[in-house]
Protein backbone atom coordinates (compact mmCIF):
# COMPACT_ATOMS: atom_id res chain seq x y z
CA UNK A 1 0.00 0.00 0.00
CA UNK A 2 1.49 3.38 -0.90
CA UNK A 3 2.15 6.09 1.63
CA UNK A 4 -0.15 8.49 -0.16
CA UNK A 5 -2.99 8.37 -2.61
CA UNK A 6 -6.70 7.76 -2.64
CA UNK A 7 -6.38 4.01 -2.02
CA UNK A 8 -4.33 4.32 1.19
CA UNK A 9 -6.28 3.65 4.37
CA UNK A 10 -4.02 6.02 6.26
CA UNK A 11 -1.37 7.94 4.32
CA UNK A 12 1.75 8.91 6.23
CA UNK A 13 1.08 12.64 6.18
CA UNK A 14 -1.28 15.17 7.76
CA UNK A 15 -4.74 14.91 6.24
CA UNK A 16 -7.63 17.22 5.53
CA UNK A 17 -10.94 16.71 7.32
CA UNK A 18 -12.44 15.11 4.22
CA UNK A 19 -9.50 12.75 3.89
CA UNK A 20 -9.84 11.76 7.54
CA UNK A 21 -13.51 10.88 7.05
CA UNK A 22 -12.59 8.89 3.93
CA UNK A 23 -9.82 7.06 5.80
CA UNK A 24 -12.24 6.10 8.56
CA UNK A 25 -14.68 4.65 6.04
CA UNK A 26 -11.88 2.74 4.28
CA UNK A 27 -10.72 1.33 7.60
CA UNK A 28 -14.27 0.29 8.49
CA UNK A 29 -14.70 -1.37 5.11
CA UNK A 30 -11.47 -3.30 5.57
CA UNK A 31 -12.38 -4.47 9.08
CA UNK A 32 -16.16 -4.79 8.80
CA UNK A 33 -16.04 -8.57 9.27
CA UNK A 34 -14.83 -8.02 12.82
CA UNK A 35 -16.15 -4.62 13.84
CA UNK A 36 -19.75 -4.83 12.63
CA UNK A 37 -20.69 -8.17 14.30
CA UNK A 38 -19.10 -7.07 17.58
CA UNK A 39 -20.85 -3.70 17.31
CA UNK A 40 -24.17 -5.41 16.58
CA UNK A 41 -23.93 -7.51 19.74
CA UNK A 42 -23.10 -4.44 21.82
CA UNK A 43 -25.82 -2.34 20.14
CA UNK A 44 -28.46 -5.01 20.84
CA UNK A 45 -27.41 -5.08 24.50
CA UNK A 46 -27.62 -1.29 24.59
CA UNK A 47 -31.14 -1.23 23.16
CA UNK A 48 -32.32 -3.83 25.66
CA UNK A 49 -30.82 -1.75 28.48
CA UNK A 50 -32.48 1.46 27.30
CA UNK A 51 -35.89 -0.08 26.56
CA UNK A 52 -37.24 0.01 30.17
CA UNK A 53 -36.14 3.64 30.49
CA UNK A 54 -37.91 4.51 27.25
CA UNK A 55 -41.11 2.93 28.56
CA UNK A 56 -40.74 4.77 31.87
CA UNK A 57 -40.30 8.04 29.98
CA UNK A 58 -43.47 7.40 28.01
CA UNK A 59 -41.71 7.55 24.64
CA UNK A 60 -42.98 5.73 21.56
CA UNK A 61 -41.21 4.38 18.46
CA UNK A 62 -39.61 5.21 16.18
CA UNK A 63 -38.51 8.63 17.46
CA UNK A 64 -38.71 7.75 21.17
CA UNK A 65 -39.24 11.42 21.92
CA UNK A 66 -40.24 12.87 25.28
CA UNK A 67 -43.59 13.36 26.92
CA UNK A 68 -43.05 16.66 28.73
CA UNK A 69 -44.62 15.50 31.98
CA UNK A 70 -41.84 12.88 32.22
CA UNK A 71 -38.90 15.04 31.25
CA UNK A 72 -36.82 13.96 34.24
CA UNK A 73 -36.90 10.31 33.21
CA UNK A 74 -36.21 11.27 29.62
CA UNK A 75 -33.13 13.28 30.66
CA UNK A 76 -31.92 10.23 32.58
CA UNK A 77 -32.49 8.16 29.44
CA UNK A 78 -30.34 10.56 27.40
CA UNK A 79 -27.55 10.42 29.98
CA UNK A 80 -27.56 6.62 30.07
CA UNK A 81 -27.54 6.56 26.27
CA UNK A 82 -24.54 8.90 26.20
CA UNK A 83 -22.70 6.60 28.60
CA UNK A 84 -23.44 3.42 26.67
CA UNK A 85 -22.47 5.04 23.37
CA UNK A 86 -19.13 6.14 24.79
CA UNK A 87 -18.41 2.70 26.24
CA UNK A 88 -19.26 0.86 23.02
CA UNK A 89 -17.18 3.21 20.86
CA UNK A 90 -14.25 2.82 23.27
CA UNK A 91 -14.48 -1.00 23.20
CA UNK A 92 -14.63 -0.99 19.40
CA UNK A 93 -11.74 1.44 19.40
CA UNK A 94 -9.40 -1.30 20.58
CA UNK A 95 -9.47 -3.41 17.38
CA UNK A 96 -10.01 -0.32 15.21
CA UNK A 97 -6.88 1.37 16.57
CA UNK A 98 -4.77 -1.76 16.16
CA UNK A 99 -5.99 -2.12 12.57
CA UNK A 100 -5.21 1.55 11.89
CA UNK A 101 -1.70 1.12 13.29
CA UNK A 102 -1.09 -1.82 10.98
CA UNK A 103 -2.53 0.13 8.02
CA UNK A 104 0.02 2.86 8.67
CA UNK A 105 2.68 0.28 7.73
CA UNK A 106 0.72 -0.91 4.71
CA UNK A 107 -0.14 -4.17 6.45
CA UNK A 108 -3.59 -5.72 6.40
CA UNK A 109 -4.86 -7.36 9.58
CA UNK A 110 -6.87 -10.56 9.64
CA UNK A 111 -9.97 -11.02 11.83
CA UNK A 112 -8.03 -13.61 13.82
CA UNK A 113 -5.31 -11.09 14.60
CA UNK A 114 -7.76 -8.44 15.76
CA UNK A 115 -9.64 -10.87 18.00
CA UNK A 116 -6.51 -12.47 19.46
CA UNK A 117 -6.24 -11.45 23.14
CA UNK A 118 -2.43 -11.59 23.34
CA UNK A 119 -1.06 -8.06 23.53
CA UNK A 120 -4.43 -6.47 22.83
CA UNK A 121 -4.85 -5.03 26.35
CA UNK A 122 -8.51 -6.01 26.46
CA UNK A 123 -8.56 -6.03 30.26
CA UNK A 124 -7.33 -2.45 30.43
CA UNK A 125 -9.78 -1.48 27.68
CA UNK A 126 -12.70 -2.89 29.66
CA UNK A 127 -11.45 -1.10 32.77
CA UNK A 128 -11.31 2.21 30.93
CA UNK A 129 -14.77 1.62 29.45
CA UNK A 130 -16.05 1.13 32.99
CA UNK A 131 -14.43 4.46 33.90
CA UNK A 132 -15.47 6.45 30.82
CA UNK A 133 -19.10 5.26 30.96
CA UNK A 134 -19.94 6.77 34.37
CA UNK A 135 -17.90 9.86 33.52
CA UNK A 136 -19.91 10.47 30.34
CA UNK A 137 -23.12 9.76 32.25
CA UNK A 138 -22.17 12.43 34.76
CA UNK A 139 -21.28 15.11 32.21
CA UNK A 140 -24.37 14.29 30.11
CA UNK A 141 -26.55 15.20 33.09
CA UNK A 142 -25.26 18.76 32.65
CA UNK A 143 -26.37 18.95 29.03
CA UNK A 144 -23.85 20.86 26.89
CA UNK A 145 -20.96 19.66 29.05
CA UNK A 146 -21.35 16.36 27.17
CA UNK A 147 -19.86 18.07 24.11
CA UNK A 148 -16.56 18.66 25.90
CA UNK A 149 -16.50 15.15 27.35
CA UNK A 150 -17.11 13.47 24.01
CA UNK A 151 -14.54 15.64 22.24
CA UNK A 152 -11.81 14.99 24.83
CA UNK A 153 -12.17 11.23 25.27
CA UNK A 154 -12.04 10.02 21.66
CA UNK A 155 -8.45 8.78 21.73
CA UNK A 156 -8.59 6.73 24.93
CA UNK A 157 -8.48 3.36 23.15
CA UNK A 158 -5.82 4.39 20.57
CA UNK A 159 -3.65 5.85 23.34
CA UNK A 160 -3.92 2.59 25.22
CA UNK A 161 -3.34 0.04 22.45
CA UNK A 162 -1.25 2.00 19.93
CA UNK A 163 0.72 4.39 22.10
CA UNK A 164 0.97 1.70 24.82
CA UNK A 165 0.64 4.23 27.64
CA UNK A 166 -0.39 3.25 31.15
CA UNK A 167 -4.19 2.80 31.39
CA UNK A 168 -4.52 5.68 33.84
CA UNK A 169 -2.64 7.95 31.43
CA UNK A 170 -4.78 7.09 28.41
CA UNK A 171 -7.65 9.54 29.20
CA UNK A 172 -5.16 12.32 29.93
CA UNK A 173 -3.27 11.71 26.69
CA UNK A 174 -6.55 11.59 24.78
CA UNK A 175 -7.56 14.97 26.20
CA UNK A 176 -4.11 16.46 25.54
CA UNK A 177 -4.20 15.44 21.87
CA UNK A 178 -7.79 16.66 21.48
CA UNK A 179 -6.95 20.24 22.47
CA UNK A 180 -3.82 20.62 20.34
CA UNK A 181 -4.03 22.97 17.38
CA UNK A 182 -7.00 24.92 18.77
CA UNK A 183 -8.81 21.68 19.55
CA UNK A 184 -8.71 20.38 15.98
CA UNK A 185 -9.05 16.69 16.87
CA UNK A 186 -11.87 17.37 19.31
CA UNK A 187 -13.83 19.41 16.78
CA UNK A 188 -13.37 16.76 14.09
CA UNK A 189 -14.63 14.09 16.45
CA UNK A 190 -17.73 16.15 17.14
CA UNK A 191 -18.20 16.69 13.40
CA UNK A 192 -17.98 12.94 12.81
CA UNK A 193 -20.55 12.32 15.52
CA UNK A 194 -22.89 14.91 14.01
CA UNK A 195 -22.60 13.35 10.56
CA UNK A 196 -23.35 9.88 11.85
CA UNK A 197 -26.11 11.18 14.14
CA UNK A 198 -27.90 12.57 11.10
CA UNK A 199 -27.42 9.28 9.24
CA UNK A 200 -28.62 7.28 12.24
CA UNK A 201 -31.66 9.49 12.72
CA UNK A 202 -32.61 9.29 9.06
CA UNK A 203 -32.24 5.53 8.82
CA UNK A 204 -33.60 4.70 12.27
CA UNK A 205 -36.79 6.64 11.66
CA UNK A 206 -36.99 6.21 7.90
CA UNK A 207 -36.79 2.41 7.80
CA UNK A 208 -39.48 2.08 10.47
CA UNK A 209 -41.83 4.57 8.80
CA UNK A 210 -41.19 2.96 5.43
CA UNK A 211 -42.30 -0.42 6.74
CA UNK A 212 -45.23 1.15 8.53
CA UNK A 213 -46.40 2.87 5.33
CA UNK A 214 -46.85 -0.59 3.79
CA UNK A 215 -48.75 -1.84 6.87
CA UNK A 216 -45.91 -4.19 7.71
CA UNK A 217 -45.64 -3.12 11.35
CA UNK A 218 -47.65 -5.07 13.89
CA UNK A 219 -48.50 -2.64 16.72
CA UNK A 220 -47.81 -5.33 19.30
CA UNK A 221 -44.23 -5.59 18.02
CA UNK A 222 -43.67 -1.97 16.99
CA UNK A 223 -41.33 -1.20 19.88
CA UNK A 224 -39.20 -4.28 19.34
CA UNK A 225 -39.02 -3.63 15.59
CA UNK A 226 -37.81 -0.10 16.25
CA UNK A 227 -35.17 -1.40 18.66
CA UNK A 228 -33.96 -3.86 16.03
CA UNK A 229 -33.73 -1.09 13.42
CA UNK A 230 -31.79 1.20 15.75
CA UNK A 231 -29.46 -1.63 16.74
CA UNK A 232 -28.76 -2.36 13.08
CA UNK A 233 -28.04 1.29 12.32
CA UNK A 234 -25.77 1.65 15.35
CA UNK A 235 -23.93 -1.53 14.37
CA UNK A 236 -22.48 0.48 11.49
CA UNK A 237 -22.32 3.93 13.07
CA UNK A 238 -20.45 2.90 16.22
CA UNK A 239 -17.54 1.16 14.46
CA UNK A 240 -17.42 4.04 11.96
CA UNK A 241 -16.90 6.44 14.87
CA UNK A 242 -14.31 4.12 16.40
CA UNK A 243 -12.44 4.03 13.09
CA UNK A 244 -12.56 7.82 12.92
CA UNK A 245 -11.07 8.00 16.42
CA UNK A 246 -8.29 5.63 15.37
CA UNK A 247 -7.23 7.42 12.19
CA UNK A 248 -7.69 10.84 13.80
CA UNK A 249 -5.41 9.85 16.66
CA UNK A 250 -2.60 8.73 14.37
CA UNK A 251 -3.05 11.74 12.09
CA UNK A 252 -2.88 14.07 15.09
CA UNK A 253 0.36 12.43 16.13
CA UNK A 254 1.76 12.93 12.64
CA UNK A 255 0.61 16.54 12.64
CA UNK A 256 1.81 17.46 16.15
CA UNK A 257 4.47 14.90 17.11
CA UNK A 258 6.15 14.14 13.80
CA UNK A 259 5.15 10.48 13.81
CA UNK A 260 5.41 10.35 10.01
CA UNK A 261 8.99 11.63 10.18
CA UNK A 262 9.83 9.12 12.88
CA UNK A 263 8.50 6.27 10.75
CA UNK A 264 10.36 7.43 7.63
CA UNK A 265 13.67 7.54 9.52
CA UNK A 266 13.23 4.25 11.37
CA UNK A 267 15.71 1.45 10.88
CA UNK A 268 14.54 -1.54 8.91
CA UNK A 269 13.30 -4.33 11.13
CA UNK A 270 12.24 -2.11 14.03
CA UNK A 271 9.02 -3.58 15.52
CA UNK A 272 5.85 -1.68 14.75
CA UNK A 273 4.91 -1.48 18.42
CA UNK A 274 8.20 0.23 19.24
CA UNK A 275 7.79 2.78 16.45
CA UNK A 276 4.24 3.66 17.44
CA UNK A 277 4.76 3.73 21.19
CA UNK A 278 4.54 7.16 22.78
CA UNK A 279 6.94 8.40 25.42
CA UNK A 280 5.99 7.23 28.86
Amino acid sequence: MPDAGPTAVLPRRPLTVGELLDSAVLLLRAQARVLVPVALALAVAEQLLLYPLRLAAGTVPPVWFVEFDRFGVFWLLLAVGAATEAMIILLLGNPAARAAGAALFGRATSPLELLRPAGARWGATALLAALVGPLMFGVALFGPVWIAGFALLGAVAPALVVDRVHPLRAPLRSAALAVRGAGRAGWIRLLGYLVWWIVRLGLGIGVYLGLDSFDLVDRAWAGWLSLAVWAGVNAVAYPALACLDAVLHLETRMRTEGLDIRLSRARAGTPEAVLLAAGR
